[in-house]
């Protein structure tokens, strides 16, 4: 184990979209098996050897199950089950169901995906077994998945409870004394409490797996992170190595901001004055293209004349076919990729035994069909000294179709054509990759140090942390009308894709860098109103269910909240880019937008907010400030369009409100979270656009007044959304804390944000959504709002 403090709660090692997004979730890098940002095991790992002893240096062995009862990813079942409370020991392995109904897998209320459909409050399942010889299992593990509430028996003893739900698959570890030899029956009551219904259960044997006596672990001496790399420092013996992950994710460069190709790049050095035969060793888990790791693949090693190559995917290609939330992408093919200059023997596997075949030396390709493969890729060194030798493999992704858009089939950015190969674009990656290097560097450099002279040291962090990820929550595609989209998922808080008030505080990143990707998370929306897909006089809320952007799936809308965010925004893209062009081709939606807000935004009806986890809320003094500025950067930008009759109106309406909005949520010390329920607070985040846009609404008193209460409000992990609970949302964190007067204060509500991050131990891709007590996720991962951490930086842009 190595001594140092935490950078992250988890690491960035390849982000580009989605779906091509992998991690490390613990400090050490062969601590973990690196993951998706869902969770799900997409498997790299490392080995060097000097001379004959070899050191692993990135990743660790997944865990391997044999199936003893198949859940319904790898085989539907029939189950008996009833819709009404059963009468007698209806656990018991003896019980007679005869009078139950029989039902095929999946059980749910999914039309169209389960097979049994369960629309009850409650259901009771029995699923009878039988097992050959129990006592040869290792570790039994229950595989389970559920909406809602779940007990099981095993039986007729209870086996495993949870209240709430279990995304994916659980493997929980059970009493394998409590199976038998024979004939045995899971039975299982299952309550749904409200919206989505799912019962999938089935057992596994979790098999010992032991890594070769040859393997050592590398000596991890530090991980640093920057904007578009993560950097890990090992000692392997006699030799020193440097890894680095390099996700080129440069907004400026559309191009190469859409290529879905990232950098692995090994710098190896003696440091024993000594010279050493050095071999690296990459496998790559093709559990990078399948959604659930029971799909086959099909894999191939190939060259061309700039690259050695291997690819794989899934035998199905269900392209576009899965949306929603927790799904990993099973269309496309997953590329590694080796410089004919680097000297690498590349070859197939199987999963389990990729790490054997390095070590034997028995590196071919035995395997070219089945699941759970590995591409594998040995870079000979030869001879290293003193000198550093750098070698570097590129990992890509060609997911075909990306998006599909109002039930058309959207390409990706980098091959709008149709007729771009991803051989190309890894030959490119690999010709350009000394000057996108360098450009990597300077950007990190010149983030870093913007950052840090607007925030401090903690913020630029903070920063630091949240880029990549951000980014990687979108994909960049082109409408049939040739607007560019920019489009985010909802992760892990719904999975809908080009959530209205998730671009909103994603914004800032991209006002900063380009400008023009914040319009391509707005086309799409005023696309929906203005071709009559959407005709609410308000904005919608989404464009569907990621990556089927095919309309609107959240259950109700956000009219004041969603309607204020792209008038907004749409004003930040005019003060940004100097113009208002953008805002005059879609005036007339806008206007329609501004007299809902002019109606219904200033005293707000019980509606949800983009806190939308909080419930309803009348009367919401903060949505209330959103509807305000909205009808300012109306008037703003009619203003840049030069109509100065429509400007003053508006300009007078919003004046009007936010004098009132004075006076309604006025409490002494601070203003409240409803107009006149006095006791009560929130953070006015939206506030922050009155000084960024510099629309001189609101006296410098209110945001004073504002900040010293949220600071007698903190806890040790940050200050609460509202009075109303002790969780919060870090991006409206930073928002509130822009608006402080002075450096001190901005900083002091960013410390426990930045001391949340180090020290949380929830060990996910960084979530907004935390406890500010114990600093424990309470929900959301991997989210593109992070961007708006960034709004520190952007005010500090918009007063130059």
């Amino acid at each position: 184990m190595f001594a140092q403090s935490r950078k992250a709660p988890a690491y960035p090692l390849i982000t580009h979209n989605p779906y091509f997004s992998i991690w490390s979730t613990t400090d050490n890098l062969t601590a973990s098996t690196t993951s998706h940002w869902t969770g799900a095991n997409q498997s790299l790992i490392g080995l060097i050897k000097v001379d004959g002893a070899i050191y692993r240096f990135l990743g660790k062995e997944p865990e391997y199950y044999k199936t003893i009862l198949p859940a319904s990813d790898e085989q539907l079942y029939t189950v008996s089950y009833t819709e009404t409370q059963p009468e007698g020991n209806w656990t018991a392995l003896q019980y007679d169901a005869k009078d139950w109904k029989s039902g095929m897998s999946p059980i749910g209320n999914a039309e169209g995906q389960d097979k049994t459909i369960w629309s009850t409050k409650d259901i009771w399942l029995r699923r009878t077994f039988t097992v050959t010889n129990a006592d040869e299992i290792n570790k039994l593990v229950l595989k389970l998945s559920h909406d809602d509430d779940v007990e099981i028996s095993l039986n007729g003893e209870p086996l495993y409870n949870k209240v709430g739900v279990t995304n994916d698959y659980g493997m929980i570890p059970i009493d394998k004394n409590k199976l038998r030899t024979g004939e045995n029956v899971l039975a299982i009551h299952v309550v749904n409490t409200g919206g989505g219904a799912r019962i999938d259960v089935g057992l596994v044997d979790k098999e010992k797996v032991v890594e070769p006596n040859a393997i050592l672990l590398a000596d991890q001496k530090s991980v640093d992170l920057n904007a578009t790399q993560t950097i890990y420092k090992f000692k392997c013996g006699n030799v020193d190595l440097d890894l680095t992950f390099t996700s080129p994710l440069l907004l400026s460069d559309l191009g190469l901001l859409s290529r879905p190709v990232s950098y692995i790049t090994y710098s190896v050095k003696a440091n024993d004055g000594n010279t050493h035969q050095i071999k690296i060793y990459l496998s790559a888990s093709t559990d990078l293209a399948v959604n659930k790791p029971s799909q086959e693949v099909v894999a191939k090693s190939y060259n061309t004349p700039q690259l050695s190559i291997l690819k794989a995917g899934t035998t199905a290609q269900p392209i576009l076919q899965k949306k929603g939330d927790d799904q990993r992408i099973d269309w496309g093919y997953v590329y590694i990729a080796a410089p004919k200059v680097a000297n690498a023997k590349q070859f197939i596997t199987s999963q389990k035994e990729a790490v054997n075949a390095f070590v034997k030396g028995s590196e071919a390709s035995t395997i070219k069909q089945g699941t759970k493969l590995a591409l594998n890729t040995v870079i000979f060194l030869g001879k290293v000294g003193a000198a550093p030798v750098f070698r570097f493999l590129e990992i890509g992704y060609d997911d075909i179709y990306a998006i599909q858009y109002f039930h058309q089939n959207l390409r990706p950015w980098w091959n709008l054509s149709g007729k771009e190969t991803m051989e190309h674009q890894l030959s490119a990656a690999a010709s350009g990759y000394p000057a996108i290097i360098h450009q990597c560097t300077a950007f990190n450099k010149t983030m870093y140090s913007d950052a840090l002279k607007a925030g401090g040291k903690d913020y630029a962090n903070l920063c630091v942390l949240a880029y990549r990820q951000s980014i990687a929550a979108h994909q960049l595609v082109k409408s049939p009308k040739g607007e560019i989209l920019w489009l985010s998922k909802e992760n892990f808080s719904g999975g809908f894709i080009n959530t209205v008030d998730v671009t909103y505080p994603s914004a800032p990143l991209y006002l900063l860098y380009n400008p023009r990707l914040l319009q391509g998370m707005l086309n799409g929306i005023f696309y929906f109103s203005e071709s009559g897909k959407f005709d609410k006089g308000f904005a919608a809320h989404d464009l569907g269910s990621y990556p089927q952007a095919n309309g609107q799936t959240y259950g109700e809308g956000m009219p004041v909240e969603e309607s204020g965010n792209m008038i907004i925004l749409t004003a930040a893209i005019a003060k940004f880019q100097g113009n208002a062009n953008y805002a005059k081709q879609h005036w007339k939606t806008l206007s329609t937008w501004v007299n809902y807000l002019t109606k219904e935004g200033f005293d707000p009806a019980n509606q949800l907010c983009t806190d939308d986890f909080a419930g309803h809320l009348a009367r919401n003094a903060n949505l209330s400030v959103k509807a305000i500025v909205g009808i300012a950067c109306y008037a703003q930008l009619a203003e840049a369009l030069g109509d100065k009759a429509t400007a003053i109106k508006y300009k007078q309406i919003a004046k009007g409100m936010a004098v009132k909005w004075m006076q309604m949520a006025n409490d002494g010390d601070h203003y409240t979270l409803t107009f006149e329920n006095k006791g009560t607070w929130s953070q006015k985040y939206n506030l922050v656009w009155d000084k960024v846009l510099d629309l001189n609404l609101f006296p410098e008193s209110v945001y004073d007044t504002e900040i010293k209460y949220y600071l007698s409000k903190q806890n040790e992990y940050g200050l609460p959304l509202d009075s109303r609970k002790t969780y919060t949302k870090s991006d409206w964190i930073v928002w509130s804390a822009t608006f402080a007067s002075n450096q001190k204060d901005f900083e002091a509500l960013i410390k426990p944000v930045y001391k949340y991050a180090l020290e949380t131990t929830t060990r996910v891709p960084l979530s907004d959504w935390h406890e500010t007590t114990d600093g424990k996720q309470v929900g959301f991962q991997a989210r593109s709002v992070v961007g708006g951490y960034f709004m520190k930086l952007l005010y500090a842009k918009s007063l130059r």
